[in-house]
């Protein structure tokens, strides 16, 4: 937390307006649109309840198939599942660490063949940094494919010059308390098609019909986010610019104090923009650094710092075994390999050393 949350959370609690509407909730949707760029938003409880809204108003329904990314988190793709449809997996390039576009042009191009075209794509936007947005949504408009972006991990992100989530007929972010800002736990919905955005939005509210008694004609959730936690997000968005500074300014450090380690390499920056570095990821080669990423993981686990393997790629996850994947090598390398560093805002340099130490003492040149 900042300084700004607490006057705000003060002042819903002056007002009364703790019940999930309320002035804080509208505020913090007009300024969130602003701050990325979009021209509406909805706010809800969870970055996978605006990914499943973002699916349904997009018309995804029982019996369609959607494309996804494979190396992301499970939330990326359980919407799909919620709506009835199928998640066919992409995988990643190495440039950055993203859907790779070559492959998706192929699968699209054989589908077009075959008469059997994705109804969307769900394009992940991984660990801070955006995937290459211009040729994937050049490729959904030529087959008719509907872009959702879920740009969960990447607020304070950017793509030249924009905000990924704001390319796609939808994109969706997420607040919980890993993420860069924090409501303690929510998401947004973000949109350039004001329709989707209150459709989103009635949906997130039971569906209840606009009469002046409680008619529901179609089903709905109960996902809208509440007007306290709305305060606590507009006083995030305030530091959003430092959070981001602040987590490459870590980057920058483990970087210099290990970046000369043989067989341990980051993450790469992407040439087309900016990467929040919401975490540090690296690369561990066994035989050139001498031990593999779950021994450098434990011996930080011995001396209580947390750190975790990256994401283990969808077509790898039990759930989703019986589901076509394209491609599949480079995301299983990456999580074979790829270990998150501790990357909190608040980390300082004496934080960032003991770490960086840890990691040096397993090197076995």
């Amino acid at each position: 937390m900042s300084l700004h949350e607490m006057p705000l959370v003060e002042g819903v609690f002056a007002s009364n307006w703790v019940a999930p509407a309320g002035p804080a909730l509208e505020t913090f949707e007009k300024e969130f649109a602003a701050k990325v760029g979009a021209k509406h938003a909805t706010a809800v409880v969870s970055g996978t309840a605006a990914l499943h809204l973002a699916l349904q108003v997009a018309g995804v329904g029982p019996g369609d198939e959607v494309a996804c990314s494979t190396l992301t988190f499970v939330a990326s793709a359980n919407p799909i599942r919620y709506l009835g449809a199928t998640p066919v997996f992409v995988d990643s390039d190495d440039g950055s660490w993203n859907l790779d576009p070559g492959l998706l042009e192929n699968f699209f191009r054989k589908r077009r063949e075959a008469g059997r075209l994705p109804k969307a794509l769900v394009l992940v936007h991984l660990y801070g940094q955006a995937a290459d947005i211009a040729p994937i949504a050049k490729l959904c408009d030529e087959h008719g494919v509907i872009l959702v972006e879920d740009a969960a991990e990447s607020l304070g992100a950017t793509y030249q010059g924009r905000h990924p989530g704001t390319f796609g007929r939808c994109g969706i972010f997420s607040f919980n308390g890993n993420k860069i800002i924090t409501t303690s736990g929510g998401g947004m919905l973000v949109s350039e098609d004001p329709r989707l955005v209150e459709e989103a939005r009635y949906l997130a509210t039971q569906a209840r019909d606009r009469v002046n008694y409680y008619q529901h004609s179609q089903i709905g959730y109960n996902y809208r986010l509440s007007n306290v936690l709305a305060a606590i997000g507009i006083g995030q968005l305030r530091v959003l610019e430092q959070r981001v500074e602040a987590r490459r300014r870590i980057f920058e450090r483990y970087e210099a104090l290990l970046g000369g380690l043989p067989g341990l390499s980051f993450m790469p920056e992407a040439k087309h923009g900016r990467c929040s570095r919401w975490l540090t990821c690296v690369q561990i080669d066994p035989v050139r650094f001498g031990v593999d990423r779950e021994a450098v993981r434990l011996a930080l686990e011995a001396k209580n710092i947390e750190s975790r393997a990256v994401w283990k790629p969808l077509h790898m996850q039990p759930i989703f075994a019986a589901c076509e994947t394209v491609g599949g090598a480079v995301a299983e390398r990456l999580f074979a390999h790829g270990l998150c560093l501790p990357s909190g805002s608040a980390m300082s340099d004496a934080d960032i050393e003991r770490v960086a130490e840890v990691v040096r003492a397993c090197a076995r040149p």
